[in-house]
């Protein structure tokens, strides 16, 4: 059986283990588990046009569950298909990011079938322009200096998702500075000194080189909090920035293991119902905002990925970034059909990759524990967003590792490649710190009179950027 898992996933030959594959596996799902959590909030805390929200009830929160067991349910099928299809340590979810847009920019103009019609078309749209060799083809366009700044962009990027999660950074509420650490310049409550400690732990278990040291570091913090959480009491934050509590899931042992899940969004989608919603060309610039937002996350996605994993051929891309691309078109689709939103590749697979994940069956271990979380939705609620996203911060610093590969003495690389970096966290989007980055590079090249240095197909994305940046004023001169 070792030597069949062996073979088909390539594992010695990647340099790995099936206990690193396991280890890495188990960390990607630890990693992002939250999504079970939070996706049920963005989704069923919104009414659509006719005042219903998603999952049933006429309160907001009431298709809670349902929307927690869909989204582990279909986040273990595609990364198992992920694994299996195109054997990367990859995993997929619903798309953070975007199940915000759909929820308070698409489902409230028209119902949530309707709005999961459109993710469905979406995919489509994305999976024909796989199919037909143009996305790969765009990838392969991209200069491999700027693919090595979509990584490290990542990595920053990455890092400040799990310092705000964390509570370590917030919103001020002040014009100066907007952001600034805990409250007050305070860190302030027991949960984010469990980060602090997590994050120590992870690090100098990782700097002594231990085996597993992030698994450790998120098993042992979690540990600590559930300890913490017993001893103080502290509640949950609520959704308030000024809160000194825990940010999504409170760490206490729950009153029940297993819970039997509830699947009845699945199929719940109208395809075509937008349009006569909203208007045939609103509904096709949503599919596009959607579409664009979609197609360049999975590409700096599974560059990352493959850059931290050592994956990536010389010109930057993964071996096998077609089926990659399949596989995460598909994602879209099905999210949508599922009622869950589009799905698609997520960057804190790095998290298992730093951790050893090398090959698929790190995926197919990721998507088995999403299986197992449908029914066990009260244990993965154990783990605190404080314990799990210290991950995030160290997978920043391998990132981070690679800006020293961009030529930062030629400008006409360095100026794209800075502002790629820059952009993802500071606009906490991959789509526009990709977006900035490309606009540049085509401008840079055109104002240095080297026009023929440019991929047409750079043009072209440069031009669908300008309309994804100017979508708003774009939408209301022609509806």
């Amino acid at each position: 059986m070792t030597t069949t898992l062996d073979r088909y996933f390539k594992i010695s030959q990647r340099g790995s283990s099936v206990g690193q594959e396991v280890r890495g596996g188990v960390v990607t799902f630890l990693t992002m588990a939250y999504i079970i959590v939070l996706n049920p909030i963005i989704l069923s805390g919104v009414a659509d046009a006719d005042g219903k929200f998603l999952g049933g009830g006429t309160e907001p929160g009431s298709g809670f569950a349902t929307i927690a067991a869909c989204t582990a349910l279909v986040a273990g099928v595609l990364t198992i298909l992920m694994g299996v299809v195109a054997n990367f340590p990859i995993a997929l979810a619903t798309g953070l990011g975007l199940n915000a847009f759909v929820a308070f920019s698409v489902a409230t103009q028209m119902t949530w079938a309707d709005a999961m019609g459109l993710v469905v078309l979406e995919g489509i749209v994305i999976l024909v322009l796989v199919l037909t060799g143009f996305r790969k083809a765009v990838f392969d366009a991209v200069p491999g200096q700027l693919k090595t700044a979509i990584a490290v962009g990542i990595g920053l990027f990455l890092t400040l998702i799990g310092l705000i999660d964390a509570g370590f950074v917030r919103a001020t509420g002040n014009a100066a500075p907007p952001i600034g650490m805990g409250i007050a310049g305070e860190l302030s409550g027991w949960p984010v000194l469990v980060f602090c400690f997590g994050l120590l732990l992870m690090i100098s278990l990782h700097t002594r080189r231990v085996p597993g040291a992030i698994l450790i570091g998120i098993v042992v913090t979690t540990i600590v909090a559930i300890i913490v959480q017993a001893i103080t009491d502290t509640p949950g934050s609520g959704g308030d920035p000024t809160s000194k509590g825990w940010n999504l899931n409170v760490p206490a042992w729950p009153d029940k293991i297993v819970e039997t899940p509830d699947l009845s969004l699945l199929g719940d989608f109208n395809l075509l119902g937008s349009f006569d919603r909203v208007g045939v060309v609103a509904a096709v610039l949503l599919v596009f905002t959607l579409m664009l937002a979609d197609f360049f996350d999975t590409m700096g996605t599974m560059t990352a990925v493959g850059a931290e994993a050592g994956l990536n051929d010389e010109d930057g891309a993964p071996e096998g970034a077609q089926r990659i691309l399949i596989v995460d078109s598909v994602a879209a689709a099905v999210g949508g059909a599922a009622g869950v939103s589009s799905n698609t590749s997520y960057v804190e697979s790095t998290a298992g990759v730093a951790d050893g994940a090398r090959t698929g069956l790190a995926s197919v271990v990721t998507g088995l524990c999403f299986l197992l979380a449908t029914i066990f939705t009260p244990v993965v609620q154990i783990i605190p967003n404080e314990a799990a996203v210290a991950a995030l911060v160290l997978v920043g610093f391998l990132m981070m590792t690679q800006v020293t590969e961009i030529d930062w003495k030629d400008p006409e690389i360095a100026i794209p490649a800075f502002l790629t970096i820059a952009f993802m966290p500071f606009t906490y989007s991959i789509t526009a710190g990709i977006g900035a980055g490309f606009l540049a590079y085509v401008v840079l090249k055109v104002v240095m009179g080297r026009i023929r240095e440019v991929h047409v197909l750079l043009w072209i994305i440069a031009a669908l950027f300008v309309v994804y940046f100017a979508i708003d004023p774009i939408t209301r001169a022609l509806t």
